[in-house]
């Protein structure tokens, strides 16, 4: 897996935690979208508001190591 294909795997990746965190956070302010990952995870329940924000955050945070170009 050469440095593009690395890349593009972590932006895809991050396009589905930020996807699947969304969905989350509209399911639990307006009652759509119930199919999402977090409402189907059992410890996260009366929790899936922070179940969704984290995974917001952790997509930032895979974007952001998919842009970064370090030498090294």
């Amino acid at each position: 897996m050469n440095k593009k294909q690395l890349q593009q795997a972590l932006e895809a990746v991050g396009a589905l935690l930020l996807f699947q965190g969304g969905v989350g956070l509209v399911h639990e302010f307006t009652g759509w979208l119930g199919w999402g990952l977090i409402q189907h995870i059992g410890f996260l329940d009366g929790r899936e508001v922070y179940g969704s924000i984290a995974l917001v955050v952790l997509a930032i945070a895979v974007f952001a190591a998919a842009g970064s170009d370090r030498k090294g």
